[in-house]
């Protein structure tokens, strides 16, 4: 297999603005390994090693989802969400964007009887046992639902602990990592300056603030694994 095959295109992450790091003064020094210079304060990823790193990450993945087994997409970030999603699903994978509910890796009994709850509520939407009741509490319905759907539609695919989780943004993952460790599932992501990559199992060092870079990102990992 070609490198460039499995790597995105390094003028592409230029202009994507993926080498930008964090502020000096924030840096990890975990990170060090992976900061070719600092330039006005500002930390400069190596993205020869991003794209090093993206492969071994990639690989990883793929290997999971074509043994048959499972990994939930995190994506915590609003510039991260709409693509986390669309890969998740691409995969038929489960996913969480937005907001993380605690206990779902550590309380995943609860989390499921949730999924179930909202499965039935759908069931009764659609089989027209509503009908019966009023106006008003129709509308109480369904508002229950569209919160349930929020809270746990992407969670559907979770049949049981993952595999692996994908986090958008090792930063503001802090929490799903925590659970992710506690039940001995195996960690991916993007990790920028500020971040230790000794939290994850497979790092991607990269800008996690650029909708352009975190894009990019997603793209090849979903581009690679359906292809």
């Amino acid at each position: 297999m070609q490198e460039s095959q499995t790597t995105i295109n390094y003028d592409d992450m230029l202009k994507s603005g993926m080498h930008f790091g964090r502020k000096k003064t924030v840096f990890n020094p975990a990170m060090g390994r992976y900061v070719f210079t600092i330039r006005d304060g500002i930390c400069i990823i190596d993205l020869l090693k991003t794209q090093v790193q993206l492969k071994n990450s990639i690989e990883f993945l793929k290997k999971i989802v074509n043994d048959g087994g499972l990994v939930l997409f995190v994506a915590l970030t609003k510039q991260s969400s709409e693509k986390v999603r669309d890969l998740a699903e691409s995969l038929n994978m489960p996913y969480v964007i937005d907001r993380w509910l605690g206990g779902t890796l550590t309380n995943f009994r609860v989390i499921s009887e949730r999924i179930k709850k909202l499965e039935e509520m759908e069931s009764q939407q659609k089989s027209g046992e509503l009908d019966k009741y009023t106006k008003k509490e129709r509308v109480v319905f369904s508002k229950e639902l569209e919160k349930m759907t929020k809270n746990f539609g992407g969670l559907r695919k979770l049949t049981r602990i993952p595999d692996a989780i994908f986090v958008s943004s090792l930063k503001e993952s802090e929490l799903p990592v925590r659970e992710a460790k506690r039940m001995g599932v195996k960690i991916v992501g993007i990790a920028n300056t500020d971040s230790d990559p000794e939290e994850m199992d497979y790092v991607v060092p990269a800008n996690d603030r650029s909708k352009k870079s975190v894009d990019l990102i997603i793209e090849a990992i979903k581009n690679e694994i359906t292809k």
